[in-house]
């Protein structure tokens, strides 16, 4: 097997970090990226840096221009509302498939990653001030782990690649929630209850328990924003 090339893994790298950084706001929505800048920070150059911006653009977290350049894109409530009525459609139809096809296996997986999930939360502080940037992102991994287990088994290739694609884009949604919030909910009795309801193979509940963690999700994203200044994080609605 070939490994990747010195370029592509180059690129691979300045993807990620840029998408990182869009993600917990160092680039803020609507920013302007400007190439040269970039570069020296990202020690990179041109064409991996482009490379970068082109995977961005696809993921909805930079726009362009012609001639004019890139941004970071913008935030808004109104983009918050769709992505969150289109996750909750494309989750409960690849849960609803998971339930009814998934294997002992699946199951199995399903029950690692909550088991995963639940003791990284068990860890998180009273308050959002106090997380740390490692606790963060270990609590991320499992958080996208475990829902990705969910659906793991869901018998079409198409949904959970789109769905994938949204629950990508909500990260910096959920991000603000997650560190301009005023405190945590109760997201580990969420998470157990959708959790409690797979594995009882129970499709009406975990359809309802999903629904009601997205709709949770996107308040505590409203609740961050009105604390926050809004200009900061909101184009025009």
């Amino acid at each position: 097997m070939t490994s990747a090339s010195p370029a592509r893994s180059l690129s691979d790298r300045t993807y990620l970090q840029l998408r990182e950084d869009i993600v917990a706001g160092k680039l803020q929505a609507g920013a302007k990226l400007k190439l040269e800048g970039l570069m020296q920070d990202y020690g990179v150059g041109m064409s991996p840096l482009r490379e970068a911006l082109a995977r961005l653009i696809g993921d909805r977290m930079v726009t362009t221009e012609a001639q004019r350049g890139f941004w970071v894109a913008p935030m808004s409530l109104a983009e918050l509302d769709d992505l969150t009525r289109v996750r909750s459609l494309l989750e409960t139809e690849a849960i609803s498939s998971a339930i009814v096809k998934g294997d002992a296996a699946w199951m199995q997986s399903v029950t690692d990653t909550f088991s995963q999930l639940a003791d990284i939360e068990a860890q998180l502080p009273a308050s959002a001030e106090a997380l740390t940037p490692q606790l963060l992102e270990a609590w991320e991994s499992s958080n996208r782990a475990f829902h990705a287990s969910l659906v793991a088994a869901a018998d079409s290739p198409i949904i959970i690649r789109f769905r994938q694609q949204l629950y990508q884009q909500s990260e910096r949604y959920r991000r603000v929630s997650l560190t301009a919030s005023r405190g945590w909910r109760s997201v580990t009795e969420e998470h157990l209850a959708i959790y409690e309801a797979v594995r009882d193979r129970n499709v009406l509940r975990a359809c309802k328990m999903t629904e009601i963690h997205l709709t949770r999700t996107a308040d505590e994203v409203r609740k961050a924003f009105a604390a926050a200044n809004p200009e900061r994080f909101l184009a025009a609605t």
